[in-house]
Parts: C-alpha cells; sequence; structure tokens
C-alpha cells in the first residue's frame, strides 16, 4: 500500500509570497524617497529662481546681495526726469543717519549706508480723473554703498547698475557700471556727502 507524498511545493510557495510582499514594501519606499527628492529638487531650483537679481555682480564687483530686501527699505524721496520716474529708498543705517541731520548736520553717512534709486518708466494714468504719471514699466536700479576702504577714490561710496528686462523678468548687472560710474555727477554734491535727496518731511 503507497503512502501519501507530502506536498513539498506549499513552502516554496509561501516564501515566494513573502519575497513578493518584500519586493512591494521596498518598491513602496523607493516610490516615497523618489518623490519627495523630486519634491526637494523643484523646491531648491524655485528658490534659486527666486534669488537668481542676487547672485548678480557689477563689473566692478559690487554685488546686488549686498542690497538684499531693499524692496522694503523705506522712502526717502521721489523725483523724475522726461524720461523715468524715480523712487529713492535707503537701508535702516542710513535711515537713521538722515533722521539724526546727516548730512545738513554737516556729519557724513556711516559705513554702511547704502541707497537705491529705482527707476520707472512712466505712463499717463487711464483711471484717474485728473492728469498724473505713473510708474508703467520697471527698467533699473542704480545703487550706491560707503565704504571707503573699497572706495577711497571716490569719497567712499560705490556704484552700479542693474538693468531690468520686463519680457524675461530678468535682472542683469549693466557692462558699463564700474564702481565709479556715478562719481562725476554726483561730485556736484560732494558738500552733501555726494547724496542728492535729503529725507522728505512726510
Amino acid at each position: 500500500m503507497s503512502q501519501p507524498v507530502p506536498n513539498s511545493g506549499a513552502p516554496l510557495q509561501q516564501e515566494q509570497k513573502m519575497e513578493t510582499r518584500a519586493t512591494a514594501k521596498r518598491m513602496t519606499r523607493f516610490n516615497i524617497i523618489a518623490t519627495a527628492v523630486a519634491a526637494l529638487a523643484i523646491f531648491v531650483a524655485a528658490a534659486l529662481y527666486a534669488q537668481d537679481k542676487y547672485l548678480l555682480k557689477s563689473p566692478s564687483g559690487i554685488a546686488f546681495s549686498d542690497f538684499r530686501g531693499y524692496e522694503d527699505w523705506a522712502v526717502v524721496s521721489s523725483a523724475r526726469t522726461d524720461e523715468v520716474l524715480k523712487v529713492i529708498v535707503a537701508n535702516p543705517k542710513m535711515i537713521t543717519a538722515y533722521k539724526t541731520g546727516v548730512p545738513g548736520n554737516g556729519q557724513p553717512f556711516p559705513e554702511g549706508s547704502m541707497i537705491v534709486k529705482l527707476q520707472w518708466k512712466p505712463k499717463k494714468s487711464t483711471e484717474a480723473p485728473f492728469v498724473v504719471d505713473v510708474p508703467d514699466v520697471f527698467k533699473q536700479a542704480f545703487v550706491m554703498e560707503k565704504d571707503s576702504r573699497r572706495f577711497p577714490k571716490t569719497g567712499g561710496w560705490g556704484y552700479a547698475v542693474f538693468n531690468y528686462d520686463a519680457a524675461s523678468d530678468k535682472f542683469t548687472a549693466d557692462p558699463t557700471s564700474l564702481s565709479d560710474c556715478g562719481n562725476a555727477c554726483h561730485t556736484a554734491v560732494k558738500a552733501k556727502d555726494y547724496i542728492f535727496h535729503p529725507y522728505q518731511k512726510r
């Protein structure tokens, strides 16, 4: 009388199922990690894109990043020419000096003072019930920083221009903006520490 043969395939099938589950878990972990890495890469790329203008330097080495946060600096004054509307802003150190009477009190602005002239092409308002020019396309940021060690030949001030192109939404360093690019004009106000605009009453 013959004996029943044991089912030797059952343990093998069980082992294959366990290996399949383990492989599925590894794939799930891999997918989660890959998704996280991709998301991080997108975040970093977006951050770098947003900071792109702050990677710029003028031909003379003045970094746009020196003026980081200028978008929120206090307004000093405004001006206009036939070509552009200008809003002049300064960093907190320079605003503090203005409020203590510099340069009208005969004192120079302190080291580290920074001022930015923001310039727009103007247009006539089509909404106001009166004739008024308003900013249209942003053109450039003209910057000055006080560092007597770096800029001893220009009264301690370094100058640079960063142009803006609306079509590409990009800033570029003006190739002609050397560190003394604005000094020739500003020597007219040497007695005011080379700064044209006073802090306007408000």
